[in-house]
């Protein structure tokens, strides 16, 4: 991370180096344009707040973000290189959209050490990935026996959620990652997000339909409407209140 004290010129240089950038992005499903996104720039250590109404076009950007659909035009580039020419960007990513992306068939413990060996994790590293999340697992995850299948959709949350940090991530995809969490886990959920943030400089990317739990985590919002940016902002006192102006609250 480098440092801003050096004066405005020192600050340009950072700025110039986007960690997710989108480049004249644009996603069609048959006639309906998904997503139109001439450009949107993250930069590294951006805690990146994405909301709006279903169909949005939320999910698609993330999905995009991760190659897992291609764009009907532009591009987006992590670190300077396009997502789908380039599989660099996977060593520093980590991410967690919804279940389809858990190995169900294993217990807890089998995926994370599965995840743990998959990153080359130090038993140190690996010991300190499971405090982190001990109290946010509560106890209703590691030693109950059960395959990942067949727990609750709350405690599949948690481990997605948690398999998207074990290695350590420069940057953090998460598509409603509050949704099926009892309140005690949104709270510490949010404060884990808080603490990788502060430690490590983790660029953030958090969709979110709450709009009380997106900005409490994340300096920035933006407002997707059909596929369209309505705001950019950066999180203040009159944050909220202008989102739900925005969605009629």
């Amino acid at each position: 991370m480098q440092d801003f004290r050096f004066g405005e010129e020192q600050y340009l240089v950072i700025k110039e180096h986007e960690m997710i950038e989108a480049k004249n992005l644009v996603k069609r499903y048959g006639s309906l344009t998904a997503l139109n996104l001439p450009e949107l720039k993250i930069p590294e250590g951006d805690s990146f707040g994405l909301v709006g109404n279903n169909g949005a076009g939320k999910t698609t950007f993330f999905s995009l973000i991760l190659d897992l659909i291609r764009p009907a035009g532009g591009a987006v580039y992590s670190k300077g290189e396009t997502v789908f020419q380039s599989e660099h960007w996977k060593r520093y990513t980590g991410a967690y959209l919804d279940e389809r992306m858990l190995i169900d068939f294993l217990k807890p413990e089998e995926y994370f050490e599965f995840l743990a060996d998959l990153y080359a994790l130090t038993p140190a590293r690996y010991a300190d990935f499971l405090a982190t999340f001990e109290d946010f697992f509560n106890g209703e995850i590691l030693g109950q026996k059960k395959y990942i299948r067949d727990l609750s959709k709350g405690n599949q949350k948690k481990i997605g959620v948690a398999a998207a940090m074990i290695g350590q991530p420069e940057v953090l995809v998460l598509d409603e990652p509050f949704p099926h969490l009892d309140p005690s886990s949104v709270i510490r959920l949010k404060n884990i997000l808080r603490e990788i943030k502060a430690k490590h400089n983790v660029t953030m990317l958090i969709s979110s339909h709450d709009l009380n739990h997106v900005t409490e985590v994340c300096d920035r919002i933006v407002l997707l409407e059909r596929g369209n940016i309505m705001y950019d902002l950066q999180t203040n006192e009159d944050t909220l209140k202008t989102l739900q102006a925005y969605f009629g609250a």
